[in-house]
């Protein structure tokens, strides 16, 4: 999960940022730590940047984790934490895959238990939205307070060049069907995680070339649907999108720029793995 803002007071989507959370500010970048617990291997969509069947102990990169746990496993995995010398600096607990947590019952699981066992953390978790409509009263229930939802293009033509199929409710959907279905569950979402109180930051994978052109439009309307922070992140060149050349940091870093005046932006992303346990 990831990273910082450049406040603006005057933002409307400012204040709910919370200064603790190493994933959502700088302030906790660096001075707090969370546990990504990775209880989520199934997932719904297939991005064509993200490749989750390899491992490596010094590979960092979202979808990679060394051992799927059950919650069980999880809660034992915070406690271990928790009564480290450091426990004090875990206040977050975080699920972020390797697939995607919505999608798998074990998330609400390990979640309410977390809750349950250690009420004063902050729970979040990362999706692609597809699931969050029909998921945000149980993890309203549960108590989740911030949340991630990787949204890449508003155009399904582009979409369907990010995306290769999105199974929903039974079938699965290619191309521009596959796009337009998955777009209007995450802005559905957003705008519910928005309304019911939670801090919302959305992720957008950077992929010159095929959703560059769209950026502006993008953070004009999650900034309308709610969201908090917006967090532009470059392609890792895998999968079907092997041969895409990632943007460089001054590329980034000038579209950070452009969309700052409209969100608050993330710069310190780490795009972390799906099991990481530190302060960063």
């Amino acid at each position: 999960m990831h990273k910082a803002c450049t406040c603006t007071q005057g933002n409307m989507n400012t204040p709910r940022l919370n200064l603790g959370h190493p994933c959502f500010s700088t302030k906790g970048h660096g001075n707090t730590g969370r546990i990504h617990l990775a209880v989520a291997p199934g997932c719904n969509i297939s991005c064509n940047y993200c490749v989750r069947k390899f491992d490596c102990a010094n590979e960092s990169r979202p979808g990679v984790a060394s051992k799927v746990q059950t919650p069980e496993e999880a809660l034992a995995t915070v406690r271990k934490v928790k009564a480290s010398g450091k426990g004090d600096k875990f206040v977050v607990v975080g699920i972020a895959g390797p697939g995607e947590p919505l999608a798998n019952e074990g998330t609400f699981t390990t979640l309410r238990g977390v809750k349950r066992d250690f009420p004063e953390m902050i729970l979040c978790l990362s999706s692609n939205g597809l699931l969050l409509p029909e998921k945000m009263e149980e993890l309203t229930d549960i108590g989740v307070s911030h949340i991630t939802i990787t949204i890449n293009t508003l155009e399904e033509q582009v979409g369907a060049q990010i995306y290769s199929y999105v199974r929903w409710k039974g079938q699965t959907l290619i191309g521009a069907e596959a796009a337009r279905t998955l777009l209007h569950n995450q802005l559905s979402g957003l705008e519910m995680a928005a309304k019911a109180g939670m801090t919302v930051k959305i992720n957008t994978v950077l992929m010159p070339g095929i959703n560059d052109h769209g950026l502006n439009d993008l953070s004009v309307e999650i900034k309308k649907r709610g969201a908090h922070l917006h967090n532009i992140m470059p392609v890792i060149p895998q999968g079907k999108l092997a041969h895409i050349i990632p943007p460089s940091r001054e590329q980034l870093a000038v579209r950070r720029s452009s969309l700052s005046s409209l969100l608050p932006q993330m710069t310190h992303c780490q795009q972390c793995r799906a099991d990481a346990i530190g302060v960063f």
